[in-house]
């Protein structure tokens, strides 16, 4: 979904287009890593798994970021001139966190 050069709209400056792809990528990591957490969701209901206290835990974080990644995408479709991301790398607008896997 990330927009091809040639198809975007002049107005708009390359750091938008840096911001939004960045946005972009990262909502499609965080959407995969949904879907991964869901399966083992239903891994864990299927089979009774002792685990499934930790599953549902990281299941509601991989929630909580798409949220919050989603709502970044937002900010940028409705002010695309707007502070919607610092001016940083990738790390800088999405902290590093504690994987559990």
């Amino acid at each position: 979904m990330i927009a091809a050069k040639e198809t975007r709209p002049d107005w708009l400056d390359e750091q938008f287009w840096q911001r939004l792809d960045r946005v972009e990528l990262h909502h499609q990591r965080i959407q995969s890593e949904h879907e991964t957490w869901r399966r083992s969701l239903d891994r864990c209901r299927e089979t009774s798994n002792d685990d499934l206290p930790l599953v549902w835990h990281r299941y509601c974080e991989v929630i909580a970021e798409l949220e919050q990644t989603t709502a970044k995408l937002e900010a940028l479709r409705t002010r695309p001139d707007g502070p919607n991301l610092s001016g940083g790398d990738h790390e800088t607008a999405f902290p590093a966190r504690l994987r559990r896997t």
